[in-house]
């Protein structure tokens, strides 16, 4: 008998009043999709857990020894405004497995039925948003960006309706932690600071021991927060990643990228891009992430304000704006094979922009095809997929002399870019592509695009197709967050 994963509950023992103990509510006839072979070895799972009768486990039928399902209760602002209540409206918190090295992974359950907090709801998840929500989460891992992971996807017979009927799922989703900027919310506008201070503590004891005890404990331990935050905004620009929902319920107290609804990889370079069709006033525009991630850490400072004095908070936020410019300037200068730090290098990569967004120029190829210039050549073979010619010439002349300035060996400069500049992304396209297969329960697409998500920086003839630009059809699927 291959021995099972181990689990702890720390959150089910430590923080009562914090969640509703809750059984999943299993879907009929769910069976085992998909799962993470990758994460699973990580995990130490042992392949019998995904064979046969195990299927029970990724649909909520049956719990391993030592789980302790439960509803998170938390609040939040949602576009904006104060929203109240929320919590885990449609997963559970499993239980947290503990790895072999100590870590304490959590295990989420979506989709696992309806809770106290399901509000409107119905407590499922479909089957288009699981696979979305996989696909995505392993691309932002092996891209290097700070995310939650998905171990198993669960299809079943059961009809879910959003705009019309589709097939129910249940993704189980993983993550070193759950917290959210709105659980602390949740107790602030409750007006129960014991609370607030007690999961502060919590986190910190299970995330940051090194400040358990500490000085300024809160100060440094919110200061990492932001600079946490700011790091991950800074590589969801870098990347041209559009979250689509940024509600302080789905801002992660570790700088997880979480909770992917409407989510979008930018095709044609649009700095305002809207990837949630109910987005109606662009709050969450691609280009207004930085600003809405300091406006989110604002909530979580005031929500923290009886644990430390106003100049503690103002110091602790004073850190984004530096540590999410230093982070995008880094990205950003290893994409353009820059080495070190040149007054010239904002406006040559401003300029470049500008004209990506005159011309609608793809975000990703441009980057990558920018990765195939030799300084040896006065002619860039990006040149061919810009109009304006003249204006390419003049940034490109402008960015040639940069490098030659700066020197170094151009082969190196070129991998190193490769390594920087993505050739495969997900793309809407092809994300709609592998959950229109996994709906006639054929996982080939699915299987082979999460394969190449693994190896996104590589120049494989076998991924070619999946490096293109979407056709015509694929350039506007309209997203939401109905899942």
């Amino acid at each position: 008998m291959a021995p099972e994963p181990l689990f702890d509950n720390t959150w089910f023992n430590q923080l009562a009043g914090f969640y509703t103990p809750l059984q999943p509510t299993p879907l009929h006839q769910a069976r085992l999709l998909y799962h993470n072979r990758p994460l699973a070895d990580e995990y130490q799972l042992e392949d019998i857990l995904f064979q046969g009768d195990n299927a029970a486990i990724w649909g909520g039928e049956r719990l391993l020894p030592g789980m302790q399902p439960l509803a998170q209760v938390y609040s939040g602002h949602q576009f904006g405004v104060w929203a109240g209540q929320l919590g885990d409206g449609r997963g559970l918190l499993m239980g947290e497995q503990r790895l072999a090295d100590g870590r304490l992974i959590d295990w989420h359950l979506k989709g696992a039925g309806l809770t106290p907090y399901s509000r409107m709801g119905d407590g499922r998840a479909v089957l288009r948003s699981v696979v979305r929500e996989f696909l995505a989460s392993e691309a932002m891992h092996h891209l290097g960006i700070p995310t939650t992971r998905a171990l198993t996807i669960v299809t079943s017979s059961h009809p879910v309706r959003r705009e019309e009927a589709e097939p129910g799922a249940m993704l189980m989703r993983t993550a070193e932690s759950h917290v959210r900027f709105g659980h602390f919310e949740h107790f602030y506008y409750r007006r129960q600071p014991e609370r607030v201070r007690q999961l502060a503590d919590y986190v910190i004891a299970r995330h940051w021991p090194e400040l358990v005890g500490a000085d300024g404990r809160y100060r440094l331990w919110l200061t990492d927060v932001v600079k946490r935050t700011a790091g991950m905004i800074a590589h969801w620009q870098a990347v041209g990643f559009a979250h689509g929902v940024m509600n302080t319920d789905n801002m992660s107290i570790l700088g997880l990228t979480m909770d992917y609804g409407p989510f979008g990889f930018l095709d044609a370079y649009q700095p305002g891009f809207i990837c949630n069709h109910t987005d109606h006033q662009g709050r969450y525009a691609f280009d207004n992430q930085p600003a809405v991630g300091l406006w989110n850490l604002h909530r979580l400072a005031q929500s923290l304000s009886g644990l430390m004095p106003v100049a503690d908070l103002e110091l602790a936020l004073g850190h984004y704006e530096p540590a999410l410019m230093a982070a995008y300037g880094e990205l950003m200068r290893r994409k353009l094979g820059f080495y070190q730090t040149d007054p010239r290098d904002n406006d040559l990569l401003t300029g470049l922009l500008a004209l990506m967004a005159r011309e609608g120029s793809d975000y990703t190829r441009v980057f990558r095809m920018l990765c195939d210039t030799d300084n040896s050549d006065s002619r860039s073979p990006l040149r061919d997929d810009f109009i304006d010619l003249p204006a390419f010439d003049r940034w490109f002349a402008a960015y040639r002399q940069r490098r030659q300035d700066e020197g170094g060996d151009e082969a190196i400069r070129r991998q190193q870019m490769k390594a920087s500049n993505p050739r495969i992304i997900l793309r809407n396209y092809l994300a709609q592509q592998a959950i229109e297969g996994a709906e006639q329960d054929d996982t080939s697409l699915l299987a082979r695009l999460h394969q190449a998500l693994q190896t996104p920086y590589s120049d494989a003839a076998e991924w070619q197709d999946l490096a293109a630009m979407p056709p015509e059809w694929g350039r506007h699927l309209d997203i939401s967050c109905s899942s």
